[in-house]
């Protein structure tokens, strides 16, 4: 168990409280914690929850100060992850950095794909653009860092590395991630005709697979 001390809360306006953790994997566990929390009905009102890197937001608290007092008293386990449905990610490793960063890795560029269908990444927190996932769970010998010089223009469907993260670009935008690969169809990260528009939503679980055995991406 991790004992909630190891966090530290800040009031944000009237009725909100930001929650920041040491690092990444204590982050991911107190959001979890929150959810089930939230899903049975311990945890006092809360109308948003905004996961960070290393932050938690609790947006629409009636009384933060209290709440905050709640949260130090908590225990929190280490978030699972061998629960929830897997969204399968169909990739073509293709990408016009995948030289580098095979090279940054030590193998030939063939072998990147093996390397990064081999780990299961979970959605630790949205942002940049719509439908934008930063995922974990590439090892740290895998970590790679930003391109010098980033791109006007990355297209959507993009696979793309930098630091810890792994992600797929669901549009057309500037950026500056290692591209390795091409998601064929990226139509189905963001649908905003969807009851939940992001398919890579905080928490989700997610394995990338080689597009020519790849089944469809699923919708979560």
């Amino acid at each position: 168990m991790t004992r909630s001390p190891a966090l530290t809360t800040r009031p944000v306006g009237r009725h909100a409280l930001l929650v920041e953790l040491p690092d990444a994997e204590r982050t991911a566990a107190f959001h979890a914690e929150v959810l089930r929390r939230r899903a049975t009905g311990t945890l006092p009102p809360v109308e948003e929850v905004v996961p960070g890197a290393r932050t938690v937001l609790l947006d629409g608290v009636r009384d933060p100060e209290a709440l905050a007092r709640v949260l130090g008293g908590w225990e929190v386990p280490p978030a699972a992850d061998d629960h929830g449905d897997v969204v399968e990610i169909p990739v073509r490793y293709d990408g016009p950095d995948l030289a580098d960063v095979a090279a940054l890795w030590g193998v030939a560029p063939e072998e990147v794909a093996a390397l990064h269908t081999a780990h299961a990444y979970r959605v630790a927190f949205c942002g940049f653009a719509p439908g934008f996932g930063y995922l974990t769970g590439l090892p740290e010998e895998l970590h790679v860092p930003r391109r010098a010089t980033p791109r006007t223009r990355v297209p959507a469907g993009a696979v793309a590395l930098a630091g810890p993260y792994s992600a797929v670009y669901p549009r057309a935008t500037p950026g500056g991630w290692q591209l390795i690969g091409t998601m064929p169809d990226p139509g189905p990260l963001w649908d905003p005709a969807r009851e939940r528009a992001a398919l890579l939503a905080p928490g989700t679980r997610v394995r990338f697979v080689t597009a020519d055995t790849a089944p469809e991406a699923v919708a979560a």
